[in-house]
């Protein structure tokens, strides 16, 4: 069982340095929090650098949190940024924490690097360092500070013993480093031996050994070609940042014809044999194994659709499965409903949709729910009324995960349609939300696992509309977040872990987190990657029409569940206008809302069709267009290619100053091949290599080597470039021991 860590309390300090005070805004009055009061803060007396205030800790203590107090309205001398150091002593401090405070009266709690490799270390100073005001040219304030951490020292003193040793070692290995790449060998050896720590995965020293002392290249690209094929990379790859790119996909016809050899005009007028048409509000699944994309429905800016079709991938064709389902036993005519697909059981589920009150009746309000059979192609009605078996009334905009491995399947949120001046419901002018519910499918029974509540306690959940919720296969959770109930936009975010029946939240939307949800407002249509362990998210239209003309962006957003940070992997600023650019247009979809999104998480692909670009000069325009979209970051192919040319670049380098007509042959037979002559920047800088041929041999020598042989030095440089690209517990440490050395 795992070591409960000691729960987080508030930590007492005193003010110790500081850079300068200005008149009676004394340094101590940050230990006092009174935010009515406009003299109770710090200032500098000038805002030119180093500008900084040391606390220290009554005795050691893990710091996991600062807060910083505000005063009760904006003021122009808070930081806009900051960053925050914290040690052992005033003079070896680490980076804790860079950030900024909202120009307002809230306080503010961040989260402060507390641990190294996972494990846990001290401090007893902690350094603030203002570096911008709100106001430009103002001098920094500080109204009021709060530490929060462990103070106890049966768990402080363990973690000071480690940082201790843990310190220690990094010196030695940075010596070692330092002695290694200026050939000390003697000294090298004796301290290994002496202190039996290493410098580096074994691994990487056989790489050393082959390229910095032996020169046998042919041998290090075996290496290097071992170490991608045993995904020694991934973690490189996935440090980098993703590029998207956007295809639009235009699909074959069903006479053979590719779609770009038929007139626009006669695809939008007659094509429907060939492909959906315009709408908004349809659902769509996808099929991984068999690479087939599901739409079902949808509102066409006039009526219902009752239409669904299957879109093969490999052939790239869409073909039209039902005009219309009713007619087969299926579900009528829909729009905001909701699909899911048991890809194992090949099934589709699907349920709820919206209706005009002017067609809401007890009989219409009833909740069918359906299941379509793929390769049976037919379809079966589970229930007439949910709620009438325990399971949700008749809802819209709400959202349903599959959990294929149980055979379950739950659906959380969206609004409950009345009739409107019905007696028995006293509450119509009050709109109802549904709450989370389970799908017993081999049972075929429901059960209600939270009802919709305010957030009083901490298992509860909020229920709301347009939201996000997708279902972890791996971690067996459900992620929330998003959504809108009534006028009240929501950015929390919480996972609800099916088995433990647990709600935990990841960010409830106050706090300036890194959890917290981006795009809050606008449309967002989110997918998991349980492999990968991240959500996607693609923010479009806000639906609020006074919100909309202006800030009209795309921007895609990744969630990394196991650092639990965002990041933005684009975002298109450009206001789109009534008639968008073509080149936009061509480029990437236009922002909308009520599209839809699907995933195929075994290729990495996302697909989007369709939805409301939200013209207010045409309400009633619905869009038709499909695209895929990729997310690329540099392949193990890539990186193995990169590596080569890299180590047969040096190579001709060396040659270059020995052998120049073998190095010619060399460059032009084998090293040639490793380079991407599509890429210009790369074909460039091939075609300034033989330069190389005319250089001497005093302009190769790296910055830092004029004490060793200069093959060794640049083959060094080499070793420690191919570094980079392994994972960091491999790795010889980070810096070089000449950087401490200060002037």
């Amino acid at each position: 069982m795992a070591a409960v860590v000691p729960e987080s309390r508030v930590l007492t300090f005193s003010v110790f340095k500081w850079s300068s005070y200005s008149s009676t805004y004394l340094p101590e009055n940050i230990l006092v929090d009174k935010p009515n009061d406009q003299s109770s803060r710090w200032s500098s007396e000038s805002n030119y650098p180093p500008q900084f205030l040391i606390l220290k800790l009554e005795r050691p203590a893990v710091v996991q949190s600062i807060t910083f107090g505000k005063y009760e309205k904006t003021h122009v001398c808070n930081l806009k940024k900051f960053k925050v150091f914290g040690g052992m002593s005033e003079e070896n401090m680490t980076e804790l924490l860079s950030s900024g405070l909202k120009n307002d009266y809230n306080k503010e709690t961040f989260t402060l690097k507390h641990k190294i490799d996972e494990q846990m270390f001290p401090c007893r100073f902690v350094k603030i360092v203002p570096l911008m005001s709100w106001g430009p040219s103002f001098n920094f304030s500080i109204w009021y500070i709060e530490l929060h951490g462990i103070e106890n020292p049966d768990v402080v003193q363990p973690c000071l013993n480690w940082y201790s040793k843990y310190r220690e070692q990094e010196a030695i290995r940075l010596c070692l480093k330092h002695f290694r790449q200026h050939n000390y060998t003697e000294a090298f050896e004796s301290l290994q031996k002496k202190t039996r720590i290493a410098l580096e995965h074994p691994m990487l020293t056989h790489l050393h050994d082959r390229l910095v002392l032996q020169g046998d290249f042919d041998a290090c690209e075996e290496l290097i070609d071992k170490a991608v094929r045993d995904g020694l990379f991934n973690q490189y790859i996935s440090q980098q940042e993703y590029k998207p790119r956007w295809t639009q996909i235009i699909p074959k016809c069903n006479k053979g014809t590719s779609a770009q050899e038929t007139n626009r005009d006669d695809i939008n007028s007659d094509g429907d044999d060939n492909r959906p048409g315009m709408r908004g509000g349809h659902q769509m699944v996808i099929d991984v194994q068999n690479e087939t994309v599901y739409l079902f429905g949808g509102w066409d800016g006039t009526q219902d659709l009752a239409d669904f079709w299957a879109y093969s991938v490999q052939e790239n064709q869409w073909s039209c499965i039902s005009r219309d389902t009713e007619k087969e036993n299926g579900p009528s005519a829909r729009s905001c409903h909701k699909m899911c697909i048991d890809s194992q059981r090949r099934q589709i589920y699907t349920l709820g949709r919206y209706l005009d009150s002017s067609v809401r009746n007890s009989k219409s309000l009833k909740s069918d729910f359906y299941r379509y059979d793929i390769d049976a192609n037919t379809w079966t009605l589970l229930s007439e009324d949910t709620s009438a078996d325990g399971g949700p009334k008749l809802v819209f905009d709400h959202q349903m995960c599959m959990d294929s491995e149980k055979h379950m399947i739950y659906t959380f949120g969206g609004r409950i349609l009345t009739c409107n001046g019905s007696v028995d419901d006293s509450r119509t002018s009050e709109p109802q939300f549904s709450g989370l519910f389970a799908y017993h499918c081999q049972a075929g029974t429901w059960s209600l696992l939270r009802e919709d509540s305010c957030n009083a306690g901490p298992e509860d959940v909020q229920s709301r509309i347009g939201h996000c919720m997708l279902f972890h296969t791996r971690n067996r959770c459900l992620y929330v977040f998003g959504g809108q109930r009534s006028k009240t936009y929501l950015n929390d975010f919480f996972s609800y872990d099916v088995d433990g029946d647990h709600v935990e939240i990841i960010s409830d939307g106050t706090k300036k987190d890194s959890g917290m949800v981006p795009m809050t407002g606008f449309t967002q249509r989110a997918t998991i990657d349980p492999e990968l362990n991240e959500i996607h998210v693609l923010s479009g239209l806000s639906k609020d029409k006074d919100k909309r003309e202006e800030n009209v962006r795309n921007s895609f957003w990744i969630y990394d569940i196991a650092r639990n940070n965002w990041s933005c992997v684009y975002k298109n600023d450009q206001a789109v206008k009534e008639n968008p650019s073509k080149a936009l247009q061509e480029e990437e979809p236009c922002p909308r809302f009520a599209h839809q999104l699907v995933y195929d998480e075994m290729h990495k692909v996302h697909y989007l069709f369709g939805g409301n670009p939200g013209k207010s000069c045409s309400p009633k325009m619905r869009l038709d267009d499909f695209w895929s979209l990729k997310l690329c970051r540099p392949s193990k192919e890539y990186l193995l290619r990169h590596c080569r040319y890299l180590i047969r670049k040096y190579r001709f380098e060396e040659k270059a100053q020995s052998e120049p007509l073998s190095a010619l042959k060399y460059l032009q037979n084998d090293l040639s091949l490793t380079v991407d002559h599509t890429d210009p920047d790369e074909t460039k800088e091939f075609q300034l290599l033989p330069s190389a041929l005319f250089k001497s041999s005093s302009d190769f020598i790296p910055l830092g080597f004029s004490d060793v042989d200069q093959t060794y030095a640049q083959r060094t440089q080499l070793f420690d470039t191919l570094v980079n690209f392994f994972p960091d517990s491999m790795t010889p440490p980070k810096g070089n021991l000449v950087d401490l050395i200060m002037l």
